[in-house]
């Protein structure tokens, strides 16, 4: 299946170099100005990149590809002139419904990884932090997993002193222009699953010998324009 998505993409991009290879040879030509093109049309590299990723994942995280093709497309329009105001005048009220309809359509989406993520078993935390910062320090020792959400904000989630009911258990992560960090113990293994749009996950920890391992914390991310932290 990874040599069938690699073989589309290589398809997809030798298309691409070839159109590009066209329309120089046209503006050499005489009969075609590259520049006016390229300066008019240049959201059109958003909307190639958006395609792009969704053939190189085999349309299974839909999250980033779509974001991007969405993006050029908005931007396409202004240059168009079909949107008629200053574009940025648009950004925030297209940035925040993109969210609310992430948030809508999340459940729907199912993850994929190498390795089989436990279903969330209970909601031990269901947090929202919105337009402010909250910190929250989990102390039960048969923690089954919930979900964390930080919107324009920060969240902080401390497991130092936390145990996993059956070693095992899953959070629901999402930062939408903020953050999530979450704090575990030193003998903790976490596996990350996650959808970065523009934002990125960072695990800080440093590696233990399964042999050490005590518990596997799996997190569900989403990271839209923000990030979440993994610390020890």
């Amino acid at each position: 299946m990874s040599h069938h998505r690699n073989h589309q993409g290589r398809i997809f991009w030798g298309l691409v170099l070839v159109i590009i290879g066209v329309l120089f040879l046209l503006d050499r030509l005489g009969g075609f100005d590259f520049g006016y093109m390229i300066s008019t049309y240049w959201p059109a590299i958003f909307i190639i990149l958006g395609f792009s990723i969704l053939i190189g994942n085999g349309f299974r995280h839909a999250g980033p590809g779509i974001f991007f093709i969405v993006f050029g497309v908005f931007f396409l329009l202004a240059e168009l002139d079909i949107l008629e105001y200053n574009v940025w005048h648009y950004i925030w009220p297209f940035l925040i419904i993109l969210a609310g309809l992430w948030l809508i359509l999340r459940p729907a989406l199912k993850y994929r990884s190498a390795e089989k993520f436990p279903q969330v078993k209970e909601n031990d935390i269901d947090l929202t932090c919105i337009f402010s910062g909250m910190k929250r320090r989990i102390e039960s020792l048969n923690f089954r997993g919930g979900h964390a959400t930080a919107i324009m904000g920060g969240l902080e989630l401390d497991f130092t002193s936390a145990g996993l009911e059956g070693g095992k258990a899953t959070i629901d992560a999402t930062a939408i222009m903020g953050g999530v960090d979450i704090t575990v113990p030193r003998d903790w293994r976490v596996v990350i699953d996650g959808t970065p749009i523009l934002g990125g996950f960072d695990d800080k920890r440093r590696n233990i010998p399964e042999a050490e391992t005590k518990a596997t914390l799996f997190i569900k991310g989403t990271a839209i324009m923000g990030g979440i932290t993994i610390k020890s």
